[in-house]
């Protein structure tokens, strides 16, 4: 991956942390980059997680659920031992992270802010999240993405939610 690494594969390597690539050709902004990127790689939905940025009781702390599923906003101010959540502004995520919308990753942020993943992620051996840029995936093992990102984990997501 020589001159093509970013800050969270960078910061994988330089923890020693064993991890897999996987590039793919990205949609238009308005999509649903974590479905798309669950499609283009042929993972189900539940394998790859999004990383949301929220604000609990004033401090920024990120969220990493199944792409298919919600965040559950009180479950993660309780995983962090805050009162109150709620989404953060975009440019308040992209400057806290270093990262755009639809590439934030939970590892190598710019301002490294709590992570919490959620507990789903520990039944699978390997989990799929953002490399850090739109079309960049990486898979590891979800004990090697705790110990990357320093995160807790705790029951943060929902499934989604199904139609009539």
């Amino acid at each position: 991956m020589a001159g093509r690494g970013t800050t969270a594969t960078i910061a994988l390597e330089r923890a020693r942390i064993r991890f897999t690539v996987h590039e793919y050709a990205h949609g238009p902004r308005h999509e649903s980059y974590g479905l798309a990127a669950s499609q283009a790689l042929g993972v189900p939905p539940e394998r790859v997680f999004k990383t949301l940025i929220a604000e609990v009781d004033g401090r920024l702390v990120a969220a990493v659920v199944p792409v298919g599923g919600q965040l559950d906003l009180k479950a993660l101010a309780a995983g962090v031992g805050g009162k109150r959540a709620a989404m953060a502004e975009l440019a308040a995520a992209e400057r806290a992270t270093g990262y755009v919308a639809g590439g934030i990753s939970p590892v190598g942020q710019r301002k490294r802010l709590p992570v919490v993943l959620d507990a789903s992620a520990m039944s699978y051996p390997a989990v799929f999240c953002s490399g850090g840029r739109r079309g960049l995936e990486i898979e590891l093992a979800p004990a090697d993405l705790v110990r990357a990102a320093n995160a807790t984990v705790a029951s943060i997501g929902s499934p989604p939610r199904r139609s009539p």
